[in-house]
């Protein structure tokens, strides 16, 4: 069996924040979700997560996504990935990855696979070239340009420290010689840990050991403090706003705009400036988003108009226009042409087709017909301290301004409301409902109000 292992048990304490480094967001998404999307596209059989500190962030994080293994104790990368030896048990390659290298992608992790299998390898070291190598482990090689050993930067002599050729962090490596030369794994070095790296030495000696060369070093670049996770977030931004525009997506001012890796948007469809595109959202062709739309785990179809509003986790469905000052939460569904407008909530609710909701309207745990009119102002009242109740109206149906649904209660089709009104019990068919008191018009009292 072939497995991966992603290394997130260190503290991050150069980032200084309560997040453990590699749970941190970039794009709001969690770094290691990056790291487990490549190896997810690798075809592994199983997947290791390396946690320690703060591991109950992780596994809140991914769930059953993953199997955990535990490092009690900071004592280095070669004890991180001895943690995970009770889960690999069967002949086959093992792929070893750090958390905090969000711009590794699947392709650059199948090449050097690819490379192990087709070359007999039992170990395959991931490295690239830098012209400043200040800081990484360096490889060394002997006369004939065999790999012998990786060596660290505090390990170095000014003679090692001067090579170019620095080790990744990933390697490839055969499941039954990876372990029994971790146990060999000493830390007699200047920091006092079980350095990964001291495997290349011990295997170079018994096994066939090669590296394999990535062409796009920036992708290589591990996060260590938010100056190189904004610098990071950065690239992977213009990478992804790059994409988008090659596929016939218009991004006025992309420099403006944010769009998470895992979001689909359609050809023809414009992308006004400060929109932030987060999470799973699937938007339509031929849409016309923002300028400040927020959405996150978003479905909007085609021909969808969506202007300074915030959509999570609901639909907006063919030809709607929403906007501007619209919040959809919580699984709403605003229906085909339907028009919704400003200062509108919706929360746990779905509207049919046609419907019109044209400003300063809350609507809460409510399953609503087509061909609806909401009046400005109407409320429907979902919460009575304790719990939530749900409201139900037909289609046809006409809520004049300044009406209070007062949940649960149930709306049937072809009804009318009068403005004002506040609606306390079920509305048959056909039904012309007025619930307000009487105006009383009290001749001169506005003259003894003013004179008080």
């Amino acid at each position: 069996m072939n497995y991966g292992i992603i290394l997130a048990a260190g503290k991050g304490t150069r980032m200084n924040t309560e997040i453990p480094k590699c749970a941190f967001p970039i794009l709001k998404k969690p770094m290691i979700e990056y790291a487990l999307d490549s190896l997810k596209k690798a075809k592994l059989d199983e997947i290791i997560c390396v946690v320690g500190h703060k591991k109950e962030v992780f596994e809140d994080l991914l769930k059953d996504k993953v199997s955990y293994a535990i490092q009690e104790e900071q004592l280095g990368t070669a004890n991180a990935v001895l943690a995970a030896r009770e889960f690999i048990k069967d002949d086959g390659y093992t792929l070893i990855i750090p958390g905090d290298k969000p711009l590794v992608n699947s392709e650059m992790i199948m090449d050097l696979i690819n490379a192990h299998v087709k070359n007999n390898n039992k170990l395959t070291i991931g490295v690239h070239y830098v012209d400043n190598p200040k800081g990484f482990g360096r490889v060394i090689r002997d006369e004939d340009l065999n790999v012998v050993k990786i060596v660290e930067e505090k390990d170095a002599t000014l003679i090692e420290k001067k090579i170019r050729e620095i080790n990744s962090g990933i390697y490839c490596v055969d499941n039954k010689l990876l372990f029994e030369s971790l146990v060999q794994v000493g830390n007699d070095n200047a920091r006092g840990e079980y350095y990964l790296t001291d495997i290349v030495e011990i295997m170079a000696k018994i096994a066939k050991i090669d590296t394999y060369t990535f062409k796009d070093s920036y992708r290589l670049t591990g996060i260590n403090d938010l100056v190189t996770l904004a610098l990071i977030e950065e690239d992977l931004k213009r990478e992804i706003n790059y994409k988008h525009m090659l596929n016939g997506v218009y991004l006025v001012n992309p420099d403006s705009i944010l769009i998470s890796p895992d979001a689909k948007i359609g050809s023809g469809t414009t992308i006004y400036p400060g929109c932030i595109i987060m999470g799973n959202t699937k938007i339509g062709k031929n849409c016309i988003v923002g300028p400040y739309t927020e959405t996150f785990n978003a479905t909007i179809e085609d021909n969808v108009t969506c202007k300074q509003s915030v959509v999570y986790d609901s639909k907006i469905l063919t030809g709607a226009t929403v906007g501007p000052f619209t919040h959809l939460r919580m699984n709403s569904t605003v229906g085909v042409n339907d028009r919704i407008g400003n200062f509108v909530e919706m929360k746990n609710s779905t509207l049919g087709e046609k419907t019109n909701v044209a400003h300063l309207t809350y609507i809460g745990d409510t399953t609503c017909g087509s061909h609806v009119n909401w009046g400005c102002g109407t409320v429907t009242v979902n919460y009575d301290g304790k719990n939530k109740h749900k409201t139900i109206i037909g289609d046809n149906v006409f809520i004049g301004c300044n009406t209070n649904l007062v949940a649960p209660i149930k709306v049937a089709s072809d009804t009318f409301i009068a403005a004002g009104s506040t609606v306390t019990y079920n509305v048959e068919q056909g039904e012309f409902v007025i619930a307000r008191t009487r105006q009383e018009n009290r001749r001169g009292y506005a003259d003894k109000y003013k004179k008080k």
